[in-house]
Parts: structure tokens; sequence; C-alpha cells
């Protein structure tokens, strides 16, 4: 066994290519064991055990940066740095996180989670590492590399940092890896031939010569300059992708098959020498080595064995694949239904829509911008469009949604997946800003299930505002509680108490709070709750709720500006035009803080918001006990170059 001997990358420096070849497959056979019993992203990683060796071989981490776009290839680069038995607690509570992550290694430089990044904070540490004459070749030692692909540049993000890397001739390495979810043009010996003369210095020099001297040759001088440039660019275009990236000023080499380890050393070696941005183009197979990852699009990506369930046992019906049918069977019947998504379309549950109604369906990539303004088109033309996204992922195209859709006041429905705590991929993927920025929006109305059974009624409604609208719902599976659904714009009392508190719970809080008044004993009689439904709030649930003496909200979004702010703000306001006393009030919430990987019901247990905390809550507010503010999370230092 050669991985246990890995600590450091500079472990890789004495290997044979021999010894290489065996690593690369005990690397394959490790990613392979721990995710399909951790979940994690397995295709990517599997594709990159090469690539990601040559790196470590030609560039001296971390005094070289590397950075990973999209970050969830990174785990190869993980096991060559030092973090190896991290594994066994992979997107787990004191385990390693699935990205790369500053608090766990000088290797790691950015979190890179939201796609189509690395390039601007490339061009950003090219600059500052010049301007203090520590970039290679401009005073100092040190290379910027930026590994992307895997879908990353589909981003629009990653083209604004192509042109600006171009423009500003900033010395970059960038290393696309194209396992099949980008441009794959075929390998070729003649491509490969051309790879390795485009990057010979003497042809460079030489060819710079001829352009030079050439055209000053008498009679035929114009005509055989015209003739070299014309037979080079030809020959360019019949063996390489389009010169794209070079008419943005960015050298291009490749394609470079991205499992053969000394091709890419050469390459890597190669293209650091080059005093400006440059793309290494790289051919990967995504799952290698793994049958069932290779096969099945969805495993490739986030891979994890299901639970074993006893034969009386039937799996829940998740929101997604409420929302999944909900979308279908409206289809079905208003052929003006149409749905976008940004490479999310499994995740999202629109694999069956896209299945029945493929003219009707739009995957944009990476590309959640262009995805929403494009839905407000189709909206001007009279469609119905269905933009269904990661919740985390909506704050990328919040100018979009708000000035695009918003200030048009455009019948566009988003459909905010994995929204809340979600757990396993950490703080950049927990949807917890979605409810805040969505109700910032004028005119715009959001859904928040409590059940499954309220997303068919949910999705219905949306559809027949004439106003923007989102639906938001969680990754973990409902929790039925009493068997109803609510109806329109309204809210839904679910229990009447005496007028001592009433409760007012948004989506999966709802099931939470109801169990919390069990635990209540005697004290639940004073509770009066409502499953809110709908923000902005039922003016009825906020009449009712004024005659309480104590009123509480619930949410599993931040409580700054949230859902909470927006209902108490309501309560306030009525209580100053009908010149009433305003209730005691707790708005109880995610904290404004970063929260790590860790299972939902636990982290909302240690927030207070699962059914013993809330019950502690009520409790208090019921004595007038001051709240418990949970401690907040101590945030990681940061690192400097």
């Amino acid at each position: 066994m050669i991985l246990p001997s890995i600590e450091t990358p500079a472990d890789l420096l004495a290997l044979s290519y021999d010894e290489l070849e065996q690593l690369s497959q005990e690397i394959r056979d490790f990613i392979i064991e721990t995710v399909t019993t951790t979940g994690g992203h397995l295709g990517s990683n599997l594709g990159v055990v090469e690539l990601t060796l040559a790196l470590h071989r030609v560039f001296e981490s971390p005094k070289d940066i590397i950075l990973w776009d999209t970050g969830h290839q990174a785990y190869v680069h993980k096991l060559l740095t030092g973090r190896r038995y991290g594994f066994k607690h992979l997107r787990q509570r004191g385990g390693l996180s699935g990205y790369p992550n500053r608090s766990e290694s000088q290797h790691d430089w950015i979190e890179s989670s939201h796609a189509s990044t690395a390039l601007s904070y490339a061009h950003g540490l090219s600059v500052a590492l010049e301007q203090r004459h520590e970039l290679i070749g401009r005073g100092g030692k040190r290379h910027v590399v930026a590994v992307v692909g895997d879908g990353s540049l589909t981003g629009g993000m990653a083209y604004e940092a192509l042109n600006n890397l171009g423009h500003s001739n900033q010395r970059v390495v960038i290393v696309l890896n194209d396992n099949g979810r980008s441009y794959a043009p075929t390998i070729s010996k003649l491509s490969e031939s051309l790879t390795a003369l485009r990057l010979n210095r003497t042809y460079l020099t030489l060819r710079e010569r001829l352009r030079r001297l050439v055209p000053h040759l008498p009679r035929v001088g114009k005509a055989a300059y015209l003739g070299i440039d014309g037979f080079t660019s030809v020959v360019r275009e019949m063996v390489t992708p389009h010169t794209f990236f070079e008419n943005l000023g960015v050298r291009y080499v490749g394609p470079i098959d991205g499992h053969d380890l000394a091709a890419l050393e050469t390459v890597l070696t190669n293209a650091a020498t080059w005093d400006g941005p440059i793309v290494v183009h790289v051919l990967t197979q995504k799952g290698r080595g793994y049958e069932p990852a290779i096969s099945d699009n969805l495993k490739m990506h986030d891979y994890k064995l299901p639970p074993r369930l006893n034969d009386e046992e039937v799996a829940p019906t998740s929101f997604t694949q409420a929302f999944s049918d909900a979308l279908v069977s409206i289809a079905s019947v208003d052929e003006r239904v149409v749905a976008l998504t940004a490479a999310m379309a499994g995740p999202t549950g629109l694999l069956t829509f896209q299945e029945r109604y493929p003219k009707r369906f739009f995957d944009v990539g990476i590309a959640e911008q262009h995805a929403v303004t494009a839905a407000a088109g189709m909206a001007m033309g009279g469609l119905k469009p269905v933009v269904a996204v990661y919740a985390t992922f909506f704050s990328r195209a919040f100018d979009q949604a708000h000035l695009d859709v918003g200030l048009l006041d455009l019948p566009v429905v988003f459909v905010f997946d994995r929204a809340g705590i979600t757990g396993d991929d950490g703080p950049s993927h927990h949807g917890l800003l979605d409810m805040a920025l969505a109700l910032a929006i004028p005119n715009m109305t959001v859904f928040a299930p409590s059940t499954a059974e309220e997303l068919p009624v949910m999705l219905a409604s949306a559809l027949a505002l004439s106003s923007p609208s989102a639906i938001r719902f969680p990754k973990t599976p409902p929790k039925p509680f009493d068997g109803h659904a609510g109806e329109g714009l309204h809210a839904r009392k679910i229990v009447t108490g005496d007028g001592a508190l009433c409760v007012l719970a948004v989506g999966k809080m709802a099931p939470n709070a109801y169990r919390a008044l069990e635990l209540l004993g005697d004290d639940a009689r004073h509770v009066t709750l409502y499953d809110v439904r709908v923000l902005p709030p039922d003016p009825a649930m906020i009449r009712d709720a004024l005659a309480h003496a104590r009123t509480m909200t619930i949410e599993d979004g931040t409580r700054h500006g949230g859902a909470g702010t927006l209902m108490v703000s309501a309560i306030r306001s009525l209580a100053q035009d009908l010149s009433q006393p305003v209730p005691s009030t707790r708005i109880l919430g995610v904290p404004r803080a970063y929260l790590e990987h860790h299972r939902p019901d636990d982290l909302l247990a240690e927030l207070g918001l699962d059914p013993e905390g809330l019950a502690n809550a009520m409790r208090r507010l019921l004595r007038d006990q001051p709240e418990f503010a949970p401690p907040l999370p101590e945030a990681p230092r940061p690192r400097y170059l």
C-alpha cells in the first residue's frame, strides 16, 4: 500500500510512474469505499485522480496556489494533503467538509462550492502576488493555478474573469477539466503532437520570426505571410477547439488525456512557463473506475447507499417528489407551463417533466442569473415559467429576481429546494437567506409548505397569480402531523388556545411546533398554533395574533429580516392602527452565522428549533422569562497570504 505513506504532496515526488499508477487505483478504491458509505461527490473525484497527482507533482502547494472550481472535485487533493483520516466522517460534524475549506488546511485557499468563481479569485491572487513581487516570472517564484470544469464554465462569471485575465495578461494557469459536462473534442495523435509543438519555445520563436520577416520578401512576401498564417489557423481549427480562448487573449493548449500522468506533467510544466493566462484543456472520464457512477448520471454527482427499509416500511414522499408530481400534473392540462433549472434537473425534481415535455424544459447550466431573466422573458410572452433551484443558489440571481422579474411584476414562480438547514454540505448550502431575500422584493408571494400534501395546492395557487411567487421547502423528509392542507393565500389554524400565546410557525417548523404542544402538557391549552403557509401573512391570522397576550414566530431561515420580522411588523402596524397594545413577541429562527455541516435535526436542536427547544421557549414566554439564545459558533480565523 502506497496511500498510507502519502502525508504531503512532497511525498509524491520520489514515486515512479508504475507506483503512481498503483497509487491511482488505491485512491479510487478509497474514495469509492468512503463515499458510498458517507455520501458525497463520487464521479467528479474518480475522474481527477491522475490530474490531481500531476498538479501536486508539478506545482508546490501551498506556496503555489491551487484553486478548485467546482470545489466538490477536490477529494483527491484533500487525500494528498494530509487529511485521509478525516474521510471517516466526511460531511459530518467533526469530519471533513465536502469542499475545500480554509479552516482545514493551508492547501485550501477558497471554499468554491458555488461554481464559476475560481478564475476571479485567481485573477485577484495573481495581481496581489505580482504587486508583492512574489508571482513567478515577475519578481517571485509562486504560481496561481485554477482548476475549472465539471460544469463550472457554464457560469457567466467565469467568462467575465477570462475576459479580464486576457485583457490584463495576468499570469494564471487555467486547467479545464472536461469530464463530459462541457465541450469535449476528440483526442487524436495529431492534436497531441500539435499541443506539444505549440508549447515548444523554439517553434514559437521561429514562427514569430517568420511572421516578421516573410512580409518583406520581394514580390511574394505578402502572399507568403498570408499563406503561413492561414495554414496555421486552418490546422489549429481542425485539431483543437474553437479559438474562443485566444480571441480573449488567453493561450490555449489541448486537449490532453487527463489519465496520462506523464503527458499531464509535461504539459503542465511547460504551461507554467507561459508569461500570461493559459488554458490547459484536459479530458477526463467522470466516475472512472466505478461502473455504477459511470452509468448513472445522478450517482456520478452525489452518491450514497439508500437506507434499508423493512418490508412493512414505505419511504415517505419527499417535498421534491411531491413538487415533481404536481408540476407534471398541472403541465398536462396547461401548455403554457415551462420549467427552468441551473444544472440541477435531477435534484430539483424536474427529470420527469423533462422526459414528458422536453421542448418545455430548459437547463441553462450553472447560470442562475440567465435562468431568471429568461424566465422573465417567457412570462412576458404569455408562458408560465417555473424556475427550480436550490435555495442557497437564489442569492446568485437576486438582482435579476428583484429588477428583471419583481420590478416588472411578472408571474414567474420560483421553487427553492433544500431550503433551511440542509446538513451535509455545510455553510455554503444551507438555504437560510431565500425567504428574507424573496420577501424583500415588492409583490413577491412566498409559500412555505409544512407537509408534502401542500405542494400541489401551493403550486396551483402560485401559477394562478399575476405577480412573482416562490415556494420553498426543505431537503429533509416531511413530517405529517394533522393530515390537513390549507388553501389559497390563507393561513391554517391548527390549534385554538385560550388567548395567552399565539404561535406562527413557517413551513417545516409547523410540525415541530405541533409536537412541542404535545410536550407542554397542561400548558398547551394556552397556545394557539398557526401554519403560516404564505407570506406576506394572512390578515386574518394577524388580527387573531393581535388578540393574544403574547406572540411567537418560528422559521428555519435567518431571523434577521425574515418571515418573523415581517409578521411582527404586521402585528405592530395593526395594533397602531387600532390603538391597541402590542403583544409581547419573540422571533425564533436561525442566527446570523455560518453553520457548519452537521445533521439537520441536530443543528435545529442546537438552535432550539426542535420540538423540545420550542416547548421550552413557549414555557418561558408564557411565564415571561427571557428567551434563551444559543451561543454562536466561533468564526474560523482568516488565513492570509
